[in-house]
């Protein structure tokens, strides 16, 4: 299943507690910039980002918030980022795992393995829980689907 498993086949790591030895916050700058200049760019993702997302510049802040909080356990993120998602219409798997290839693309050009390593174990995570998420508040043809 998507949560439980990685597309290589295999499973998360164990759980891992937020350092700030992982990584440097400008490194969670880089990824996070990095990433959304590949998803505003994607023709699949971008339209449902470009139509959601008023102000990048703010976006972007909460997002670097949220993963320096995941990764380095800065603790600055505040908010519950799973109603704004579950209200989008229309997601499927294939969305989410798109997601997750562009997040992954990313990570490979790190420099810091373990911080690929945990990012990717992250977004996976994080990816599973909203795809559950979505399909518990949402019936329709991929509720109860599968999506890995």
């Amino acid at each position: 299943m998507f949560a439980e498993q990685k597309a290589t086949g295999a499973p998360p790591t164990g759980s891992v507690m937020p350092s700030p030895d992982l990584c440097t916050e400008e490194e969670v700058v880089h990824l996070v910039h990095a990433f959304y200049s590949k998803v505003r760019k994607d023709p699949v993702l971008a339209p449902i980002f470009e139509a959601h997302i008023d102000d990048w510049d703010r976006h972007l802040a909460r997002i670097v918030d949220f993963w320096s909080s995941a990764l380095r356990g800065t603790a600055r993120y505040k908010g519950a980022p799973m109603p704004k998602h579950a209200a989008l219409p229309g997601l499927t798997p294939e969305l989410f795992h798109r997601w997750l290839a562009l997040f992954r693309e990313t990570t490979r050009a790190l420099d810091n393995a373990a911080l690929q390593q945990r990012a990717d174990d992250l977004a996976h995570r994080i990816a599973g829980s909203f795809w559950y998420g979505y399909q518990s508040r949402h019936a329709g043809p991929h509720a109860g689907g599968r999506a890995g």
